[in-house]
């Protein structure tokens, strides 16, 4: 799956972050009080002569945006609030519109305020930003006033060339100038600590940067996953050397302090899952990190202390939560969901006395990007020219559905559909083709019924498919023993998947049990395992058709990478477009698929 500054003069305010009954706002709070020895007003300037000896630095923060220009659509675009009686709801969130005006509102009063993001800014992204190599997106980040970004996974997509472009400008090498005027890339730094160049051993990009105002400074240390090559296209990784994020991060804090840079923050594409789907769980309940599992929290445990707050992404949750760091004490780990859809503002109290961020006082919560605000107009027409340009390419129907085709729950209607559409063309290219598997991150979002545009209720645009489907992958066919193929159903929840299954979306004719209260490769019920009704023979050979992604090992699914009898075949997204041009109409529209063929034991 293919699959990364200087202050700006802005009007800003303080905001005061409140666990609100209203529920807008979550609060992750270290302490609900500066230290007493503070002696500033709410603008941080001195009660008396001078400077006062705390500041409060506004973060704003962001992640995994994937180019979201325009407000996503069904689940993607809405995010779940605890209510205080606790029930839930849902609120439609997001599209840059709506988040340039919520920052903008944010920062209005406030001199010391940093807009930072995790990582995934651009990749996989709808059909505005994806078909023109996601310039509209770093154009719209500059707009925001983004201060700086880490790299993520995404951002190798189209490999680091690219990633340079986009960093540094100018047109695209094969597409060329999508307008009159040269694309200027990014005016803000992508920090990729972590990404080394295999020949010299050195970053690609900066690993670090720091921010100043008058006498106060602020470092950033950006990194990817260090798995991101087992997520991105062999292609994209090329010649790039993925380190370790704790090593990393802790080798940079030393080289910032040796600097004089005191108060730091760690910006990590990597993430993990918390309890509850509501942004606004408390998951410091009962304790420190209590509610929150995954990646992030081994990794927050060992990052140096030097290391004041950790804004992190990658698994498009939202929470604002402390864990302890190695000295034991508590520190604020954020992450803003995904699609901006969220954005997080953390208080960091700086110490002039010692150039460091005073702990105790560190609060941080999510807020809702809600779409009851005015649009920024600036965003609008940057929008509106963008889809100018997609307009002919994006506005063409492709299919028709009777329903929503949700792209949620361990095996999909969505993921479903795609597989049943590959292996339709799989058959088409070798009649012997028996099944099709897809992997899960390559299904970005489903398939709403309701009109997006002016195209009519039900109708599937080439835009809609290609939000889909954006990454351009191929669909490829291999020659798999029965054998190989129960080992990669066991490869979904075992090994590299072991903590977190990736659940490959099978074609129909495909089904078996997958028992979750047991461990590793004993989750697939092998005795269960029957295509087309027959059990699977191990000694048979059968032929299966995946994405390039996958036919490469990608996902921890190395087997996959060990097929036979290779065919290459068109585009993904084409297959897609193909099955549903053939087997839906406006008069009989496809119904989306059940997503029974898993039988899941929880």
């Amino acid at each position: 799956m293919p699959a990364m500054s200087q202050p700006h003069h802005r009007r800003r305010r303080t905001v005061r972050l409140l666990a609100a009954a209203a529920g807008l706002a979550t609060v992750g709070a270290l302490a609900a009080a500066l230290p007493s020895t503070a002696a500033a007003d709410e603008s941080g300037k001195s009660v008396g002569k001078g400077p006062s000896r705390y500041q409060d630095v506004q973060l704003l923060s962001f992640n995994d945006l994937h180019g979201n220009l325009e407000p996503p659509s069904g689940s993607s675009g809405r995010v779940t609030e605890l209510q205080a009686d606790g029930t839930t709801k849902t609120i439609d969130a997001g599209g840059v519109e709506y988040l340039a005006t919520h920052l903008r509102e944010a920062r209005a009063g406030n001199k010391y305020s940093i807009t930072a993001a995790g990582g995934d800014m651009v990749g996989a992204s709808p059909l505005i930003s994806g078909l023109f190599h996601d310039e509209p997106t770093i154009e719209a980040l500059n707009g925001l006033d983004l201060d700086v970004t880490s790299v993520g996974n995404h951002e190798f997509d189209e490999g680091a060339k690219e990633l340079a472009r986009l960093q540094k400008g100018g047109c695209h090498p094969t597409a060329g100038c999508y307008t009159d005027e040269e694309f200027e890339g990014a005016n803000f730094p992508y920090l990729a600590a972590n990404v080394l160049d295999e020949k010299t051993g050195k970053p690609i990009l900066k690993p670090y940067w720091v921010w100043k105002k008058k006498d106060v400074k602020v470092g950033f240390i950006g990194v990817t996953l260090e798995d991101t090559p087992g997520v991105v296209s062999a292609e994209g990784v090329k010649g790039l050397k993925f380190k370790d994020e704790v090593e990393t991060i802790n080798k940079y804090a030393k080289e910032l302090q040796r600097q004089g840079v005191r108060s730091i923050v760690a910006l990590i594409h990597e993430g993990g899952a918390p309890a509850s789907a509501s942004y606004n769980y408390n998951c410091d309940s009962p304790g420190a990190g209590d509610g929150i599992s995954g990646p992030i929290v081994d990794i927050a445990k060992n990052i140096t202390p030097q290391v004041d707050a950790l804004v992190t992404g990658h698994t498009h949750a939202a929470y604002a939560c402390t864990i302890n760091d190695p000295a034991g004490n508590p520190r604020t780990v954020t992450s803003a969901a995904s699609f901006g859809r969220l954005y997080t503002d953390t208080t960091l109290t700086y110490d002039r006395w010692t150039g460091d961020i005073a702990r105790t006082a560190v609060k941080s919560a999510n807020h809702v990007v809600t779409r009851t605000v005015a649009k920024a107009t600036d965003m609008t027409e940057l929008i509106s020219k963008w889809n100018t340009l997609a307009a002919p390419i994006g506005n063409r129907a492709i299919g028709y559905i009777s329903a929503d085709i949700p792209n949620t729950g361990t095996e999909s209607p969505m993921g479903d559909l795609i597989a049943d559409a590959q292996l339709a063309y799989g058959k088409q290219l070798d009649p012997e083709t028996d099944l099709a598997l897809m992997n899960p991150g390559g299904v970005r979002a489903g398939l709403t019924y309701a009109a997006k545009g002016t195209e009519g209720d039900g109708v599937v645009t080439y835009a809609e498919g290609f939000t889909v489907q954006p990454f351009s992958n191929t669909v490829n066919l291999q020659d798999f023993t029965g054998a190989q193929l129960i080992q990669v159903l066991q490869e979904q929840v075992s090994g590299s998947n072991l903590a977190s299954p990736k659940i490959l979306q099978p074609s129909s004719g495909l089904t078996y049990t997958l028992d979750l209260t047991k461990t590793g490769a004993e989750r697939i019920i092998v005795d269960t395992i029957r295509l087309n009704g027959a059990a699977i023979d191990p000694a048979a050979t059968y032929r299966v058709a995946t994405n390039s992604f996958l036919a490469g090992g990608g996902d921890g699914i190395t087997t996959l990478g060990q097929g036979t009898n290779d065919l290459v075949g068109t585009d993904d997204l084409a297959a897609l477009e193909q099955y549903l041009l053939a087997n839906s109409s406006a008069t009989s529209p496809i119904v989306p698929p059940a997503a029974n063929r898993i039988t899941i034991v929880k």
